[in-house]
């Protein structure tokens, strides 16, 4: 179940690539759920996409 505020989505993943999401989020202490949430936070980032910090996962500056 989805925490408050938090969108649920499901994802159809290849398995190869889960299973390294897997290993990477053990690596990190981290749920897959938290890498996979993480890991896009920071492509974005990268593509200079800012987030508002409130969770609502909008770009900044849009309403």
């Amino acid at each position: 179940m989805a925490s408050p505020g938090k969108k649920a989505y499901p994802l159809r993943i290849d398995p190869a690539l889960w299973e390294a999401l897997q290993r990477l989020a053990a690596r990190d202490l981290r749920s897959v759920n938290a890498e996979i949430e993480f890991l896009l936070r920071e492509g974005l980032a990268r593509r200079g996409v800012k987030i508002n910090g409130d969770g609502a996962g909008r770009e900044s500056g849009e309403p």
